[in-house]
């Protein structure tokens, strides 16, 4: 499989033309030359720059950026974040820790590049998320999105905590150490940029235990998923 992934990175035709851009900031050239081979698959410009020339991202139009995790990076997303034309861009982090991506969570980062950098995990990334880079939805979108998510689960009501992966209108999935069973009812709490904390209502899908993620749907007579779904639909449509 990695094989065929590595192969189908072949070098598009000169006439090819791209239909977004991602900014790659302070990436050493490796990185940065894998990762601008993967977005090119999917026609996605990689501008390469350094974080001394990263004010571009509040002057000029980028649909997403690949940044180094880590506290030097929170200036620029925030500045980022707060212009016109960059507000809703996706954002890829590279590296870091767990504990690293979630103290950037407050400016909605999508997903992570994880070091080593692997060209058929590269790749799978980019391939997952690229129609949300390109502004190509299908009904129901997922958005991926990493934010701390609060977990009160079963009749006791257990708590802990977990990382979010994806979130759509109707559900989400969740990451996390804790052993997840199928049809379990939970409850989740969290936040997401423009979005104040909520809590809904949930059920256990489906779970991947060698992934430590499972899968929930929100309860349909729950009102307050209306929230997430008015999110989802606005950060689409954006």
């Amino acid at each position: 499989m990695e094989n065929t992934l590595e192969n189908s990175l072949v070098s598009p035709s000169p006439t090819r033309k791209f239909s977004a851009r991602a900014a790659l900031v302070d990436l050493h050239e490796n990185t940065r030359n894998l990762l601008s081979e993967c977005f090119r698959q999917f026609g996605i410009e990689s501008v390469p720059m350094s974080a001394d020339r990263a004010e571009r991202l509040t002057s000029e139009k980028f649909e997403a950026v690949v940044v180094p995790v880590g506290s030097k990076v929170k200036p620029l997303l925030e500045s980022a974040r707060r212009s016109r034309s960059n507000s809703r861009m996706v954002i890829y982090g590279l590296g870091g820790t767990a504990i690293e991506a979630l103290k950037l969570s407050p400016f909605g980062i999508n997903a992570i590049f994880h070091e080593p950098l692997e060209r058929s995990a590269a790749l799978k990334l980019v391939r997952s998320t690229q129609m949300l880079v390109r502004h190509e939805f299908r009904r129901y979108a997922r958005v991926p999105v990493i934010t701390q998510v609060t977990v009160q689960a079963g009749s006791n009501h257990r708590q802990f905590e977990a990382n979010s992966v994806e979130i759509s209108s109707g559900g989400m999935s969740l990451k996390c150490a804790n052993e997840m069973a199928r049809g379990l009812p939970l409850e989740v709490s969290f936040a997401l940029l423009t979005l104040p904390r909520v809590w809904v209502r949930g059920t256990v899908t489906w779970t991947k235990t060698a992934d430590k993620i499972f899968g929930i749907r929100f309860d349909p007579s729950d009102d307050r998923r209306k929230r997430v779904k008015e999110w989802v639909e606005m950060y689409l449509e954006s």
